[in-house]
């Protein structure tokens, strides 16, 4: 008897948040001697598990050209996404576990069609909203409710992700996405935050099952341990304000910070990463500017070292970096957008009504709420959060009805 099998399509594998769930998934299914295959369309590929790339650099590169001109991304990369379809009828997969179908590799109406006509179930873990509006991946910073009214059209955030110039076409990718999205006899959706599951069933997919599953980390990784950066950093004798985004922009609190860093005295120290070598020139001198950083040892330090995370995101689903730093003892502040919140209780963390900045300002100046047990109740909290735990939460609620013989 052969074993079970599970099919991947993601952006990525093996590095940011999706791409590290897929591969963690990957290595649970393997323990349990159950074969995996990861489809993926950008970057490089994790060398531990089985994977298949979807398309080439070129593909990509095109794809976002003539997503840019017509508004219509996810609609080329047809030959590429034809290919897919052949892995797919090559490794006879017993359950089809969909990502980020976004990020200008995979032709999403030739998939879909396909994968409604076999009889393979389908689990679809959303990231983000982009699977139910006609354009963008997050609508809360700009304040949008078309997508559950009357449908999108119209959109203000043509110059957000992922970018179109030239056309609005909105208004027919949602009516596109909601013929191809829905209709499937066995679909079962995972979000990672209760907030993305509230937007899910205001939407047109509000007739599937829907699971929170929120996303784990490496508790091995981020914990609290001890940490000479500051000392390499020449901020030895300043409170570390720690701020992290990817990338940085308004609707991520770049302005907050900057204005910020004009209040706040001189005892603290923001230190700012993820940004671009174009930005930091906008950055003020007593701000430490960090580039991205693809080393998570690092940013466990700068954890470590922080007084308090500040996470003044506009829109977000679920980040994990209030966990990271959870995880590494460092309370966290941030505001009360999206799923940011879902991560905090009152013994490791605030959360403040979305711009009150004068009520960040006066929570990192006071240290009563920040007591000696403060940072043991943020590991606390974070174990919660254990990315083992959720893979097994992953088999146990999506994975097992399918995978297990009967």
């Amino acid at each position: 008897m052969r074993n079970k099998k599970v099919l991947f399509i993601n952006s990525i594998v093996g590095t940011g948040s999706t791409g590290r769930l897929v591969s963690g998934l990957c290595g649970m299914l393997s323990k349990k001697s159950i074969d995996s295959i990861v489809c993926y369309g950008r970057g490089k590929a994790d060398d531990g598990i089985q994977t298949f790339r979807i398309g080439r650099d070129m593909d990509v590169y095109i794809h976002g050209a003539l997503s840019r001109i017509t508004d219509r991304h996810g609609l080329y990369s047809d030959a590429a996404t034809k290919t897919l379809l052949k892995v797919i009828d090559s490794f006879e997969p017993d359950l089809i576990h969909l990502h980020n179908l976004h990020g200008y590799y995979l032709n999403y109406r030739t998939l879909m069609e396909d994968l409604k006509k076999r009889s393979v179930p389908v689990i679809w873990t959303l990231h983000d909203c982009w699977t139910f509006t006609g354009h963008c991946t997050h609508f809360e910073y700009a304040g949008c409710s078309k997508w559950k009214e009357e449908g999108c059209h119209d959109c203000t955030e043509l110059k957000e992700y992922p970018k179109s110039v030239f056309k609005d076409a909105s208004k027919e990718n949602f009516l596109l996405k909601k013929e191809l999205f829905t209709g499937f006899k066995d679909l079962q959706i995972v979000t990672p935050s209760k907030w993305l599951e509230e937007r899910v069933k205001e939407s047109f997919l509000s007739g599937y099952e829907t699971t929170v599953i929120p996303t784990g980390i490496d508790l091995g990784i981020f914990k609290p341990a001890d940490s000479d950066i500051k000392k390499r950093k020449g901020l030895e004798n300043k409170k570390v304000i720690l701020g992290v985004a990817n990338p940085w922009r308004d609707r991520k609190g770049l302005d907050e910070f900057i204005k910020l860093a004009g209040i706040l005295p001189e005892e603290y120290r923001i230190v700012m990463i993820g940004l671009k070598k174009s930005q930091l020139s906008l950055i003020p001198d007593n701000v430490t500017a960090v580039e991205k950083t693809e080393s998570i040892q690092e940013m466990a330090e700068w954890y470590n070292s922080a007084e308090v995370f500040l996470n003044l995101t506009r829109e977000d689903t679920f980040p994990t970096t209030n966990i990271e730093a959870l995880a590494c003892g460092c309370p966290v502040i941030t505001y009360a957008a999206g799923g940011s919140p879902e991560s905090l209780d009152e013994s490791c963390g605030r959360v403040v009504q979305t711009d009150d900045l004068k009520k960040v300002e006066e929570l990192i100046k006071d240290s009563s709420w920040r007591d000696q047990d403060i940072r043991e109740n943020c590991r606390k909290r974070a174990l919660n959060y254990d990315r083992d735990k959720r893979y097994l939460q992953y088999y146990e609620e999506c994975y097992k009805k399918y995978l297990t013989e009967k």
